[in-house]
């Protein structure tokens, strides 16, 4: 008869391998958590270093009063990203991020009322935005839960 022996995972003396560790600790969590923030830290530097074109920007897409709205959106790239990367309160942050992506998606990639040449390119945007709104909820819903289970 054939011996049963458990996997080497369940094994008492099993040690994970060093690339697997590195991977699931928490300086590649923070490192995951830097790309996905990485748009929004680079739109709010760029925005912060030429208001004036982020004024243009809202004003662009009709967005009014466009220079109040500017800062706002230059405060919520740079402050929910510290959020998030910070950990202080960064279900907050990373939700207050996937909120924004979405109603900005929605004025920004409209691939629905644009001519035929350009919808393919918007939809493509569209969509990949609809992808880092579900990878910042992940963010938010994997915050709540540590904390529920702290």
């Amino acid at each position: 008869m054939k011996r049963k022996t458990c996997p080497p995972s369940l094994h008492p003396t099993y040690r994970p391998p060093v690339l697997i560790l590195w991977a699931t600790g928490p300086v590649a969590r923070w490192f995951m958590m830097l790309a996905l923030c990485a748009a929004y830290i680079q739109g709010g530097l760029v925005k912060a270093f030429d208001v004036p074109g982020a004024t243009a920007e809202m004003v662009h897409f009709g967005i009014q009063p466009a220079a109040p709205m500017a800062l706002a959106t230059i405060v919520l790239e740079l402050g929910a990203s510290a959020m998030v990367l910070s950990g202080r309160w960064r279900w907050l942050g990373a939700l207050a991020l996937a909120g924004f992506t979405l109603m900005a998606n929605f004025v920004a990639n409209r691939f629905w009322d644009a001519p035929a040449a350009e919808r393919m390119m918007l939809a493509n945007g569209f969509f990949e935005h609809i992808g880092l709104v579900g990878g910042l909820c992940l963010v938010a819903w994997m915050d709540l839960r540590e904390r529920l289970d702290a």
